[in-house]
Formats: C-alpha cells, structure tokens, sequence
C-alpha cells in the first residue's frame, strides 16, 4: 500500500507541481539524468523522510528535504562555493584600513556577500575556501566537524622521522594546550632544510607554524594543499575557480550536511 508521501508525490506529478527528482539530482551533481534515475530506482532518494523510487515523483527543494544515501541535496542557484589559492603577503580578510592586499583584490566583487571560510596567515599561501552559503561555512568552520588539512612546510634544519613520529604518536604541548598532527611525513631534505607534509584538524590560529617552532624547526614557507574532499591541484597562485556541485556536495557530506 503506498504511504502518505508517496500519494502525495502522484498529485504533484499530476498537478505538474515541483521539479523532477532525476532533475533536482542531476542539477546538485549526482552524474547524468540517466545516472540519477538508476539513484531514484535503487532506492537511495528520501524526501521529507520517505523513501522515493518512483521516476515520475517530484519535489520542490526550495521547501522539502531530499536526501540521497542519508546526505542532503542542497540546491540554491544563488550560492557559490570557490576555492583560491592565497599568496604570500596577502590578507585572510576582505577589507583592509591599512590598504594591504586582501582577498577581494584577488575575486573583486562578482559574487555578492562572499566570505572566507577560515584563515591562513600573512606569511603562508595555499587553500582558502570562500561561499556565500552561510550554513556550509559555519559547519566547515565549526570545531564539531574538525574538517581535516593537508599543508606542505619547508623546516629550517634537517628534522628526524623520530621527530614526525613523536609529533603524531604524542604531539607537543604549545601555550594553549597539547596538540598533535594527524599526519607527518618527509618528502625531501638536504642539510639546510626539509619539506614535510603534514595533516591536522586544528584551525588554531598558526597552529603549523607554532608546533615545528616547538620542537626547533621554524617553518620557512607553509602552503595549504587540502581541505576535507577540496585540493588546491594546478591553481595558480593568485588565482581561483568556482567548485563543482559534486565537489560542493562532498564537503558538504564532510561537514555533516
């Protein structure tokens, strides 16, 4: 016997109310109409609660939840997520008194009420991502997710793979309590220097920077590459790009969305 909902996705075929479901799939970057039909039909696409697997079904995603594999479809023709890759000697910030390089000077004012959704400081570069989604930025920033980051540090001096191990298997303790990374790793050194990847979930202000000064390897030069599902890649340096939907819907997915 059909259930309320499904009863009442029949009047809105019939009424033409609503959007197509395999449409509202395709549009939030589940693959092709075909793609999202076969979504429908295994029966992964609840909305409002109720499992949907009939082709014809619509729905209206301005006022009803649809959700695939238990995640939420967020569709709103008006948000835009971008990611930017920060150079040096610019600000986290959009507006600076002092006149300093910031990074409207960087996206201008095309995307109105963007922001930037957490920080790297002056002296590093790399990943920032930037939206007008209020709800993706609060949950990315939020420490309840602790969306992972992958960073690539130039150290002053040549460190140990003991030292990377210990700052994984114990961490260090700083001025605001202990910390440790997730992941570190050595990618090359020479007697001067060494280039590690590192990986945490702080979003402590210079977190980085502040845990190799601990244990005597100041950080020469510091690049975000990653954050969560998003990888800074090819991005030149000064330069950004709007995410896909499909990249959009992961670190949505990431941050319990």
């Amino acid at each position: 016997m059909p259930n309320a909902y499904s009863r009442a996705l029949k009047a809105h075929d019939n009424n033409q109310e609503g959007i197509r479901l395999q449409k509202i799939l395709a549009q939030a970057g589940f693959g092709s109409r075909r793609k999202c039909e076969q979504i429908i039909l295994d029966g992964r696409v609840e909305v409002d609660g109720e499992l949907v697997t009939e082709l014809g079904a619509r729905a209206d995603p301005s006022k009803q939840e649809i959700r695939v594999d238990g995640s939420r479809v967020r569709l709103n023709p008006n948000h835009i997520t971008l990611a930017l890759n920060k150079p040096r000697k610019v600000l986290s910030t959009m507006d600076d008194p002092k006149g300093r390089y910031t990074l409207r000077d960087i996206v201008g004012d095309k995307y109105e009420r963007i922001f930037h959704m957490g920080r790297l400081d002056y002296d590093s570069e790399g990943l920032i991502l930037m939206t007008n989604d209020g709800e993706l930025s609060q949950h990315v920033m939020h420490p309840k997710y602790e969306v992972e980051k992958t960073y690539i540090a130039t150290l002053q001096g040549r460190i140990s793979g003991n030292v990377c191990r210990r700052l994984v298997s114990q961490g260090v303790q700083l001025d605001d309590g202990w910390i440790r990374l997730d992941h570190c790793a050595i990618i090359d050194a020479n007697h001067d220097t060494t280039l590690v990847k590192v990986v945490l979930h702080s979003g402590k202000n210079r977190i980085v920077r502040r845990i190799f000064d601990a244990v005597g390897f100041p950080v020469k030069r510091l690049v975000r590459t990653q954050i969560g599902p998003i990888k800074l890649g090819d991005l030149k340096s000064g330069s950004y790009r709007v995410l896909s939907q499909t990249e959009v819907r992961s670190l949505a997915k990431e941050v319990g969305l």
